[in-house]
């Protein structure tokens, strides 16, 4: 499946929903070992932005998009609207991070 065509809306300009297949999702769970809390420690102790935290905060994002298209892929989807994140802390420096949204077939409308 096309990355491009996944979106936060519930459509594609141009596109039109043929067929909906249901909730599709993607978890994954991160935690920052030891090194790099001291890392993101001292950062902190600086002010400003925590490069240490940002940096695992966006590869759990990606990897639970991804779960997301892959589970998407595997029904039979070409699309996914709505998609959503949330994230919810499971232990201190642990968190679990869902990526959601629906999954649908999609197909261009007009010429």
């Amino acid at each position: 499946m096309d990355k491009r065509m996944v979106t936060t809306t519930f459509g594609f300009e141009g596109y039109r929903v043929r067929e909906q297949l249901g909730v599709v999702r993607g978890i994954t769970v991160r935690s920052r070992s030891i090194i790099g809390q001291v890392g993101a420690g001292l950062q902190s102790i600086m002010g400003g932005k925590i490069t240490l935290y940002v940096e695992v905060c966006e590869q759990a994002r990606e990897e639970a998009f991804d779960l997301m298209v892959a589970h998407a892929a595997e029904i039979g989807a070409n699309a996914i609207i709505g998609m959503r994140y949330d994230a919810t802390e499971l232990a201190e420096n642990m968190t679990e991070v869902l990526c959601y949204g629906t999954a649908v077939v999609v197909e261009g409308v007009g010429g």
